[in-house]
């Protein structure tokens, strides 16, 4: 059994904030693997089902962001899980927004909700940042990730959300490689109104030049010959 928890704020009013993209990636999940409806439990709202061979309960927290770890801890404790067992999904400042890393243990970074699943769980657990992007000044943290995502984050957005979903099972069996793989296949190729790939093309390298042979020096009896000699030629024939 693994938990796979989506940290965000409940509510209408903060269903499209960047810091409930973890919730959105729960959500895209759960659809696209025909996991049970949510229900509500261990303080926040799960779904249950398998991704691959892995029994998995996903976990969207309704605590409010920063006692995330309240409902976490519970879960865990209930299912008789270890923090090995737990990854948790979250929007990152210092990743570019749509692309994601996973990691295990570490620090909180400050981020509120895994400061809460810390003092729950300890600092070993998993966890998939989600990049964000920064809004370039501490002072205006609080009111970026309390925003929705501009109109122009919306095809990033979904590819990567798309791309978790299409991971998500290998992240529940642990690889993360290949679950970073699955989502770099949505969200790298650039986006073009044609059919061809508009990514910048890597240089290609400069043919080099086929050496060409050096002409054989013409043979000596095809130089032209002086008079004398060709009179010498002329007398030895009729010797």
């Amino acid at each position: 059994m693994k938990l796979i928890v989506g940290l965000g704020n409940p509510g209408a009013k903060y269903a499209s904030n960047r810091h409930n993209i973890g919730f959105m990636a729960l959500d895209r999940i759960a659809a696209d693997h025909g996991f049970a409806p949510w229900r509500p439990r261990f303080q926040g709202l799960t779904a249950e089902g398998r991704l691959g061979d892995v029994r998995v309960t996903l976990l969207k927290p309704q605590t409010f962001m920063n006692l995330s770890g309240q409902a976490v801890g519970e879960a865990v404790r209930y299912l008789k899980l270890s923090p090995a067992d737990v990854t948790v999904l979250h929007d990152e400042l210092d990743l570019a927004p749509g692309k994601a890393r996973v990691k295990q243990g570490g620090g909180h970074a400050g981020h509120n909700g895994l400061r809460s699943i810390h003092q729950h769980l300890g600092p070993d657990y998993g966890r998939v940042r989600l990049g964000i992007g920064h809004p370039g000044h501490k002072d205006k943290v609080a009111p970026y990730v309390l925003s929705d995502f501009a109109k122009a984050d919306q095809d990033w957005l979904d590819d990567l959300i798309r791309g978790i979903s299409d991971g998500a099972a290998w992240l529940a069996a642990g690889d993360g490689g290949r679950f970073q793989n699955a989502v770099a296949t949505r969200t790298a190729p650039a986006r073009n109104s044609g059919t061809e790939d508009a990514r910048p093309q890597a240089p290609q390298p400069r043919a080099k030049p086929v050496p060409q042979p050096k002409p054989a020096p013409a043979p000596e009896d095809a130089q032209p010959a002086s008079l004398a000699d060709r009179l010498r030629a002329l007398t030895d024939r009729f010797k």
